[in-house]
């Protein structure tokens, strides 16, 4: 029921395409553990068969990057919430790259163009789980929520950056995000 895996196989890739929703796991060496939940459409991308990458917006914090600086591991988990159960999870070490930065704009054209982009998080895989997903109860996908698109929309670019620079340079336990470039520094 359980296999274990260190690189994406074309039946892995077919499951990841196929999702709508995933969650990202991340912890500092001390502190809270951070579970968020993801699923704007075509936000997340396969860059090669050992390395994962999704965007990151803007947002009432940015937990996962500054536990990415003071720890660095983290966890992609996708389920499957059709007829065909199935849990599938990626570990390994995350990594991000703040909007602008010569990294950022080498991998931007595999995401759409949306406002609110703080960084492309990327994670370096050493292990895949694939697992049953028996519990996991069938459910329908109505329709994608709109409201984070247009919230970002109505800011602007300007404000934007406001909130940013007031809301995700410090994460909740004080530790720094990052998200301005200056890394393990204080901002």
């Amino acid at each position: 029921m359980v296999d274990f895996t260190n690189s994406l196989s074309d039946k892995q890739k077919q499951f990841i395409h196929e999702q709508s929703v995933f969650f990202v796991s991340t912890c500092p060496k001390e502190g809270r553990i951070n579970l968020s939940p993801k699923g704007l459409r075509n936000t997340f991308a396969i860059i090669s068969d050992t390395c994962v990458a999704y965007l990151d917006f803007v947002g009432s914090g940015n937990e996962t990057a500054a536990h990415i600086l003071n720890d660095g591991r983290m966890t992609i988990m996708m389920t499957s919430f059709t007829q065909n159960p199935n849990i599938f999870r990626i570990y390994g070490k995350g990594r991000f790259e703040i909007k602008g930065s010569e990294e950022f704009n080498k991998y931007k054209g595999l995401f759409p163009a949306l406002p609110g982009i703080r960084q492309i998080i990327f994670l370096d895989i050493d292990t895949i789980q694939d697992s049953c997903g028996y519990g996991v109860p069938v459910m329908e996908l109505q329709s994608e929520r709109e409201t984070l698109i247009k919230w970002m929309e109505s800011k602007g670019p300007g404000a934007l950056e406001v909130y940013k620079r007031q809301n995700n340079v410090k994460s909740i336990d004080g530790l720094p995000t990052g998200v301005l470039g200056e890394v393990g520094g204080e901002e």
